[in-house]
């Protein structure tokens, strides 16, 4: 049983990250830093670095964990979306939003049928052992 993963959902999924890294960079050292000048906060950028490439290369492991860390910065960016005093860094957090959460939908759904090929192989088993 082979298992057919989307490649629309992969590439989805790539571009929100690399999207988000780059809007944090550009967020933290340039557009509205919380210091002039830029600030250590731009180090957040370094955890979404390490999906990175399995989530190019489509990989399923990756993806799952990849979701659930990207949930870090949905939450960072409702937080700052309504509680930052700066218009310029409000409109990023709203980026921010939007972008975590086409990564995430994007990876749930292409995990999503290798997680159902998994299960049915895993029933297939069991039931074989039972006969």
């Amino acid at each position: 049983m082979t298992t057919q993963l989307n490649p629309r959902l992969r590439f989805v999924a790539g571009a929100s990250l690399v999207a988000l890294i780059v809007l944090c960079l550009v967020w933290e050292l340039k557009a509205a830093p919380l210091r002039p000048g830029g600030s250590l906060f731009v180090l957040k950028v370094f955890p979404l670095l390490l999906p990175l490439r399995g989530v190019l290369k489509g990989r399923v492991y990756t993806m799952q964990w990849a979701a659930m860390l990207i949930l870090l910065y949905f939450m960072e960016g409702v937080v700052r979306a309504y509680s930052d005093p700066v218009s310029m860094s409000v409109a990023m957090a709203w980026v921010e939003i939007v972008l975590s959460a086409a990564f995430y939908f994007s990876a749930v759904f292409y995990v999503r049928p290798a997680k159902r090929a998994a299960r049915a192989k895993k029933r297939e088993a069991r039931h074989e052992a039972a006969s």
